[in-house]
């Protein structure tokens, strides 16, 4: 049987997955305000009363109280336990699932919060340097000739790294611990042969260059990129790979592009900083680019969750059309029926950043909407140098394009594929079905995944959208699982909403962390005449923690044993939690605020029923007195 999976990874996960990107791929939100909302999807309402807080990585429902993080919310809404929803978001975010806790696992989640930390202080220190050090003229000079301006500059975070070799580590190093830390954020780099009498060991890899912090989905700065100033090689240079910072997966921009739209009609892939910052300064809030990778599965499905259509911007040179067919076989496996992507090819020798500051806004627009669809790139790429009139060229381009469309997924695309290829080579659909069960599935270029293992033994690959054929409905071992969570399955798949009561949540997160009953500011009086059972206990378990500030978590779990909920709260605390730690005061609070307004409705309720028989009495009085 496989080990519980370690509390440090799934913090890690919930750090690593936008909780926006996870519900807007299966319920449309809108923005309003800071947060986002929709009906809720867990029970029927007219009047939108479910709510996403980017800021908290949390959704709740003011209607049904349903709440919790991203994995909490696919729990729930795809109907599956707890272990498969983890796999599920890990799987969407490149990275496998651990079984077994270690030591090394929770020391390996400590450090690289001191590394998001080190990487913060750092994009500070740039962006001080731009704005005060003695050479800032030279950058400044530098971005306002591309036409940026200080709004920009400071939307995206950018900064200066003066030249010279150890600015940044003299400023915010200078001892074993922090040095380490730059060191493994990729901000420094060891020297391999010091000079006798050097106590440096180490020297700044940004030197005399622009500086572009990238960010991740929630807006923390995972590495750099820097435009150099002078003449120096290589001409951009990014951050190596970290344990923060994996290129195949982070897009420049995307985090911006977000903070700028509530939601896209569309998202503009480009091949550099500047063609995103450049679009940007132009009114054009909706481009992001790769980190000096091809485009992946895993760019692409982060892309898909934000917008149904993608348009690729590249130079329409070789390079730029080599790296667009790249973009496409990367692409295949995840056009589902409702998505699209375009290819712009700009006249050679220019990019976005060229094209939009000569011709405008309004022609790089126009040039977008016309745009070629894939089908038309696909077939052009494949025609190209065979001679479609003769049979031996059509028989190529068969052999070329089989295989490809088979990784399309099943459905209305896929067929529209099946067709124009039927109508190029001039033979019917029927022979063209036959000869695509003859041909083997090209497999995604570059894609070295491992398999994810699920629970009945069965392996799939990473990329899949969905497990293979016949799984849809696996549920092997999810009762247990659908009790300790609050899940059970019901007819539609859809996992019906058996949950745990309110009370027995917050008195869950209470035990895990008994501070939280001292930042309470609610008036909890209510509870105190409350019938049920987990409710007082909820209330006094607060008092305890107020008198006595101290209060550990088995002096209140002690505190229980008494009670017919004992054991259950003892269950509790060995299950595996899907609360992060960030996270845990502000579900309490909500908690304890939905506990309040269902008091205070019941109570309403009553008043109302009394009122009404009094009204009821008062007419039957006058009736008989009438008579």
């Amino acid at each position: 049987m496989a080990g519980l999976i370690p509390q440090s990874f799934i913090d890690d996960l919930l750090h690593r997955v936008d909780i926006v990107e996870v519900v807007d791929k299966r319920v449309s939100l809108k923005k309003s305000g800071k947060n986002y909302s929709a009906c809720c999807p867990f029970h029927n309402e007219k009047t939108p009363s479910f709510s996403v807080q980017p800021q908290k990585q949390f959704f709740y429902c003011f209607g049904c109280g349903a709440g919790g993080n991203a994995i909490g919310f696919v729990m729930q809404y795809d109907g599956v336990d707890f272990p498969q929803a983890v796999e599920n978001l890990a799987r969407d975010a490149g990275i496998e699932v651990p079984r077994e806790e270690s030591k090394a696992e929770a020391r390996r989640h400590s450090e690289n919060n001191k590394l998001l930390d080190i990487l913060d202080e750092a994009g500070r220190y740039y962006q001080k340097q731009l704005r005060q050090h003695a050479q800032k003229d030279e950058a400044i000079g530098y971005l306002k000739g591309r036409g940026l301006s200080g709004e920009i500059a400071r939307d995206f975070g950018l900064g200066f790294a003066p030249p010279g070799w150890d600015n940044l580590l003299t400023a915010i190093g200078g001892n074993t611990e922090a040095d380490q830390a730059l060191l493994k954020a990729g901000l420094i780099i060891q020297k391999e042969n010091p000079k006798e009498g050097d106590e440096r060991k180490y020297y700044d890899r940004f030197r005399h260059r622009i500086m572009f912090p990238i960010r991740d989905s929630r807006g923390r700065t995972v590495a750099f990129g820097g435009r150099v100033l002078g003449d120096d090689k290589p001409k951009y240079l990014n951050s190596p790979e970290t344990p923060v910072f994996h290129k195949g997966s982070e897009l420049y921009g995307l985090f911006e592009a977000k903070k700028a739209n509530s939601k896209f009609n569309r998202i503009l892939m480009v091949e550099g900083y500047m063609d995103v910052i450049a679009l940007a300064q132009n009114g054009i809030r909706n481009a992001v680019a790769t980190l000096g990778t091809a485009t992946s599965d895993r760019h692409m499905l982060r892309l898909f969750r934000q917008t149904p259509e993608v348009v690729f911007c590249f130079d329409g040179d070789e390079a730029g059309r080599t790296a667009a067919w790249r973009a496409l076989e990367n692409t295949l496996p995840l056009m589902e029926d409702g998505r699209q992507v375009r290819f712009l090819f700009l006249p050679e020798g220019a990019d976005p950043d060229d094209y939009v500051r000569q011709n405008g806004k309004d022609a790089f627009e126009e040039a977008v909407a016309k745009a070629s669809p894939l089908e038309d790139f696909f077939f052009d790429k494949l025609s190209t140098d065979l001679d479609l009139e003769s049979i031996e060229g059509r028989a190529r381009l068969s052999n070329l394009a089989k295989p490809l469309i088979r990784r399309f997924p099943r459905g209305i695309y896929s067929q529209l594929m099946l067709d124009r290829l039927s109508e190029t080579l001039g033979v019917n659909k029927e022979s063209i079905d036959e000869l695509l069960k003859e041909a083997p599935p090209e497999p995604p270029p570059g894609n070295d995944y491992p398999p994810v293992e699920t629970m009945d033994g069965q392996s799939y690959a990473h990329h899949d959208a969905s497990p293979p054929m016949g799984m849809e409905g696996n549920r092997s071992g999810a009762s247990s699982q659908a009790r300790r969570f609050g899940g059970s399955f019901g007819r539609s798949g859809r996992a019906s909403l058996l949950r745990k009561p309110n009370s027995l949540k917050a008195i869950e997160l209470l035990l895990r962390n008994p501070e939280l009953a001292l930042n309470l500011e609610q008036d909890l009086e209510p509870l105190r005449n409350a019938e049920d059972e987990s409710r007082k206990l909820l209330l006094s378990l607060i008092e305890m923690v107020r008198r006595d500030p101290h209060t550990e978590t088995y002096t209140l779990l002690g505190y229980c044993y008494g009670t017919t909920l004992g054991g259950q709260l003892t269950q509790l605390l060995k299950d595996e939690k899907i609360t992060p730690v960030d996270g845990m005061e502000q579900e309490f609070k909500q908690i304890i605020d939905s506990i309040l307004s269902d008091i205070r409705k019941k109570y309403e309720l009553l008043q109302l029923k009394d009122e009404l028989k009094s009204r009821v009495a008062a007419a039957g009085s006058v009736t008989k007195d009438q008579n």
